[in-house]
Formats: structure tokens, sequence, C-alpha cells
């Protein structure tokens, strides 16, 4: 019989990546604290040292022969030998605006002799260093190389704030089941209509996410429904519990909330966002929960989106709306995070000058400079919803007097479902690395995504994803969409790293000291999972080929004739959405250059967003040298090969990985096999039958 998978502690639940092993390089050693205080992030930090050495046959020691120190700069700046790294870590902190944020979650590194040192200004950035220690393992103690002139190194975040909002939701019978778009089982923390008894399991969720950086957590659904809206007032003492745990990691709390909550409450008539009622029950909801929860992130909204409502019922705008929640939280130091995610869902397909992609731009672009400081625009990587190719949202380089943050999607919706293997690391890099401006403006020279995400003077901005886990052994449902999780947190921690990289910190850390074959198995499934993902699904950017509402499987016209939006207007004699300036609906006119004209011209548009930007016969030929029919036929041909290989390969591994996480793999992988068999067949038989054009290699299209 295969066992179930267990934490460390012998819990029911796969470790994940912070097994026993993956402490031994730090645990086998002298450790020292110096920090004062009861800090609830230093009685976490002091238990990590405590249970790391107790595993490991180390000591928690408190004189100055440990191998490794870990020291807050108050209680370091005293001894001679670490005064210098103390300055470095609190001058970090005096930077202006953004930077002295940053430097408030960073630490330094050095060397005291042969000791190892790790000091840092707050709690939390030397919680975020001893993570690096466990993260970097033995080379830490061993061979890091530090700067030469100082001797210490500085490690910051990116961005500030680096964040996962969750969907979920209260009642297990809501209209979209426990959580939303989740695919690895109910809640970690909700449970039959309550906040479960036992938060074991939230505590360990938790130590993932400071592991990786996360520092911020919504904890519930932007479809607020009416039991999870009570959260704010009702249910305030399950957010407080809630948040005791996530604080001691480091990481803030924050609440979706529903625009019309003074009405859903019964206090109000309206939500109007001028009204003074209005504005003083929102003043008092702010007070409530800073008291019950004093270190409160704030809101997350989705408003006068799919149906939610918003301030366009009062005719007043995004910013109205935004503001009136910011100015009840600025006392207390909330935020509020505005999704820019808005279009009209009732649209005529018949009108060919109706454009989704179009909505964020249109609606928010007005308002750049209307929103309060502690309002931040949140703006989905893509102009549409999270497909698999898309190109990055105009939005965020349109807005270059408002907080930004790019909005990811961790949870596979539109890409596999977690039932597929499809590591997104690399879809997040592109879009991380992406000049909105080109490499040459010389008011902006190399500006990337990542640059306008990070925030410029005193505003800072933020990245967020919508989370991938549930209470499923293995967190997300297929194991290797654990990585997906850890990738985020790290890209959103230093946006440069590489995907590669960071699947090699993910194995070490998954599974510690396994064999190579493990690891050249697990790169060879990853590594090009998005690609393949994208070659049997949706081609060159056009999207949506998915089945309706559940949003899993090919229906190539499931959303063509829906008001929800038309996503690619095949025809007899072509397929594609003119979204150019001089035929179509003007969108490429959002990008600033040289995007505007690239996108433009089918001369210089990449193929992989052709469709997308694009009407264009079947003959079209591409860059590439093929017709889009045939790059149709070819590409869902060889992904469902791809995936067949991907099988194979990981048989490779059985009995070098635990029963249970091989077992759960195979499963997936056999799922990912038939799917890819499935969209192959149906997207190159409505290519042929639309087209009349067969297949020249001469393959039976059923």
């Amino acid at each position: 019989m295969t066992k179930r998978p267990t934490s460390p502690t012998g819990r029911p639940w796969h470790a994940a990546w912070l097994p026993d092993e993956a402490l031994r390089p730090a645990g086998r050693r002298r450790v020292r604290l110096l920090a004062d205080g009861d800090d609830p992030v230093l009685t976490t930090l002091r238990d990590e040292l405590v249970r790391a050495t107790g595993l490991h046959g180390g000591a928690v020691v408190h004189d100055e022969r440990a191998h490794l120190t870990l020291a807050l700069a108050s209680d370091a700046r005293v001894l001679p030998a670490l005064s210098g790294a103390a300055g470095r870590a609190l001058d970090l902190v005096r930077r202006p605006g953004v930077d002295g944020e940053l430097g408030r979650q960073g630490f330094v590194v050095g060397r005291d002799g042969e000791a190892l040192v790790v000091v840092a200004a707050t709690p939390v950035g030397l919680l975020a260093g001893w993570h690096h220690v466990l993260r970097t393992g033995e080379p830490l103690f061993d061979e890091q190389v530090f700067d030469g002139v100082s001797g210490l190194v500085e490690h910051l975040p990116a961005v500030a704030i680096r964040k996962l909002d969750h969907w979920d939701n209260i009642a297990a019978d809501s209209p979209m089941g426990p959580v939303e778009r989740g695919y690895a089982g109910a809640s970690l923390w909700f449970a039959d209509g309550r906040l479960r008894d036992d938060l074991t399991r939230v505590h360990d969720y938790a130590r993932l996410l400071a592991h990786v950086g996360v520092n911020a957590v919504c904890v519930n659904n932007v479809n607020v429904h009416e039991r999870e809206s009570a959260l704010l007032t009702s249910g305030l003492d399950q957010v407080a519990r809630l948040a005791e745990v996530f604080r001691a990691q480091g990481i803030r709390t924050y609440l979706a909330v529903d625009f019309a909550a003074p009405i859903t409450s019964g206090a109000l008539t309206t939500s109007d966002p001028l009204d003074d009622d209005v504005r003083a029950w929102w003043a008092d909801a702010a007070a409530g929960v800073h008291a019950a929860v004093p270190d409160f992130g704030g809101f997350v909204v989705k408003a006068d989106s799919e149906g939610r409502p918003g301030p366009f019922a009062y005719g007043r705008s995004h910013a109205d709306g935004a503001n009136l929640l910011a100015r009840a939280l600025a006392p207390y130091g909330g935020t509020v995070f505005w999704r820019a995610f808005v279009y009209d869902h009732r649209q005529d397909w018949r009108d060919r000058s109706t454009d989704r992609a179009r909505a964020a731009y249109d609606h928010f672009t007005p308002l750049d400079g209307q929103f309060d400081e502690n309002v931040v625009v949140q703006v989905k990587l893509g102009p549409v919803d999270f497909q698999v190719r898309e190109p990055l949202s105009p939005l965020i380089a349109a807005m270059p007097r408002t907080r930004l943050a790019m909005e990811l999607q961790v949870t596979q919706e539109y890409t596999g479902q977690q039932r597929h293997a499809c590591y997104l690391a690399p879809l997040w890099r592109e879009a991380l690395d992406f000049r909105p401006w080109g490499p040459l403006d010389p008011a902006r020279p190399g500006r990337t995504v990542a640059d306008v995400v990070r925030g410029d003077g005193t505003l800072a901005g933020a990245l967020a994803a919508v989370a991938n886990v549930g209470d499923d052994p293995f967190w997300t449902g297929h194991p290797l969409a654990q990585a997906n999780l850890y990738a985020y947190g790290r890209l959103a921690w230093d946006p440069t790293l590489a995907p590669s990289a960071l699947l090699d910190e993910w194995l070490a850390l998954t599974f510690p000291g396994c064999d190579e074959r493990v690891r050249a198995t697990v790169h060879a499934v990853l590594d090009d999972s998005w690609r393949v993902y994208e070659s049997y699904t949706a081609p060159l950017g056009v999207g949506f080929m998915v089945k309706p509402n559940g949003h899993y499987g090919p229906d190539v016209d499931g959303y063509e004739y829906s008001p929800w939006g038309t996503y690619h207007f095949a025809d007899r004699d072509g397929i594609g959405v003119d979204r150019t300036r001089a035929t179509g609906t003007g969108f490429t006119g959002q990008y600033p250059a040289p995007w505007c004209d690239v996108y433009e011209s089918l001369d210089t548009c990449p193929d992989e967003l052709l469709l997308f930007f694009h009407h264009v016969p079947y003959t079209h030929v591409l860059h590439s040298g093929s017709t889009v029919v045939q790059h149709v036929y070819d590409t869902h041909v060889a992904g469902a090969q791809a995936t067949e290989r991907m099988r194979e390969t990981w048989r490779e591994v059985r009995g070098l990985v635990p029963d249970a996480v091989y077992a759960r793999v195979a499963e997936r992988l056999d799922e990912q096999v038939r799917s890819a068999a499935e969209w192959r067949d149906q997207v190159n038989t409505y290519f042929w039958r639309k087209s009349g054009i067969p297949d020249p290699a001469g393959r039976v299209i059923p």
C-alpha cells in the first residue's frame, strides 16, 4: 500500500519544499541569535533555530563561538565584530521612499572570521535571512564570495508587497465551490461555513510562504458572497485568528470586500462613495478590523466587473470608489488593491468593434493621478484573462502617476488546472523582462515591467497572484505544480532569477539529496512544459478555445457566440481578431512606441501573437515559413507527442521519489496525455473543416 505523504512532524500532508532534511546545513552547526524582544516573528525565528539544531545535532549558543550568527542591527551594532554589518543594515532602512521600505525587509550577509553572519534592521528581514541560509545550504558556509570592499552582501526584495490572493469561500456549497478556480481540494482554513478549529496546516503553509518571500495574503474570494462579506463585520474573530498565524511569519492579512457591503450588511440603502453615511460606515468598518487585526494589510476589491457591484451604479468613477476605502484605511496604514479587471460581459458577439481587451485601459487611463497614495491598481498580466499566451496589458505602461501591481495566476485556470504539468515561471519571467517602451527610449532607457511594478519615489508597487493551494495532501493537487508557487514567491523577491535555476532550488529543497536522475527528469518534464501546453491548445495567441464555465478541455466555439466575448472570428477564409488601428478595434494604439507599430504590422507582429492582433487567411505565411493552418496541424501533433514523452520520462524516477509523489504525478500525466490528444483532434479537425485545407503531411485527422 502506498504511504500517505507526511509533513516533517508526521502530519498527513507533503512537506513541500521545507522537509526536515533541508534544515541540515544550518542545523548541524552552532547557531547564535542576537535579538531581544517578544516580537512574534522573532519567536518564530527562535523556534526555527531550536528545531533545526535539535534535529541535526547542532546547538543554539549565546557566545561568539557560533558558526552562524543571526542578529538584529540594534543588538549587533555594539559588538565590534558586527558593527559594520549592523551599520549597513541600518543604512538600508534610511534610504528614502521605496528604497527604505525594501531595506526594512532586507538583510546583509558577511563573515566574522570563520563564522557566517546575517544582520537585518527588522525581525522580518532577519527571518528572510534565515530562509536565505536554508535555501543556499552548505555552499553559503563553505564557498560564498563576499563584496571585496566591505565583506558584506545586501539582499533586498525587488518589490515591497508580494501578495497571494486566495479565492476561498466560507461555504462549501458556494456557487463556485469551496475555492473558486481551485484545483487542489477545499480551503486550507474554511470548512463547514466557518474557520477551521485546527489551523496547524495553515501554520505550515505560512512558513512555506515566508520561505519564498510572500509577505501578504488575501484570505477570501474576490467574488465576495454574502457569508464572506460578513468577515468584515461579524466574522472579525475568525480573521484575527488567521492573521495571528500569518503575522508570526511576517505576512500581513488582507480581506476581499464587497463594494455594496453597507447595503448587504443591512445598515444602509446605498453604497454611493460620495455619500456621507457610506463614508462613515466604511470608516467604522476599518476601525473595527484594525482593532481586531492591528497589522491588517487592507482590502482587495473587484468592482463593476462580471456583475460585481461598484461605483458605476451611482455615476461615480473607480477612483471615487477606491479612494472611499483608502481614506477609511489611511489612519491605520492600510492599502486598497483595486482590480482593473473591468469589462462588459454582456457584449453583442455580432459587433466586431467591441473588444474586451481594450476595457481596462479605456476605464483606467483617464483616472491616472486621481487615486490616493494608499491605492494600488491591480492589473492582470494580459489584457484578456490569464491565457496561455497574451501580450502584456498596455495599462501597465499607461499610468505613471498611479501605484500599480501586476496580477499573475498561479492557479492554472487556463493552463491545465493542475491536471497538466505547466511550469509558469518562464511566462512570468518573460513578462517581467518586457520593455514596454522598447530598449532605446531615452526617457526610460531599458525600463522593464519589473521596474514599473517596483514603483518610484514614495509610491511602492506590488506583485499579486491568485493562489493554487488547497487541502489536498500535496497542497497543489499536482505535486509538480508546487514549483509554480515556489517560483512566484522567488520572482516577486528577485525578478532576475532564471526559471531553470528556480526549479533547481525547488528540487533541492523538496527532494534533498535526491539522485541526479530526479533532477534531470523533472527538468525534462517541466522546462518546456508551458510551451508544450501552448502547442496543443489555442494557437498563435488566439485564446479561449475552452469549455465554458469550467474552462477545462477544448471547445473551439464555446465562447465564440457568447456575451462574454468573441475570441477568434473563424470563418471559411481566415481566423483571428483584427485589433489594428487601420481596420480593427484600435487596440494596438493603446501601446506606446515601438510596440503600437510592431503589433500593427503583419510584417513585424510576433508569430505567437499573430491571431491576437490580426485576422488572416489560413494560408498566411508566418515568419517561421509555415502557413497558419500548417502551424496548427504541426504544433498540435507535436504537443500531444511531447506529453507522451513527458509521461515516459517520469517513469524513470520510480523508486527515486516517494511512492505517493510518483503515483500522483503519473496519474496526472496520464490525464495530460489524454487531454492533449483531445485538444489535437478537436482543434485540427476544426481548422480542417473551416479551411478545407487537408494536412499536407498526410496525417489522418478524425
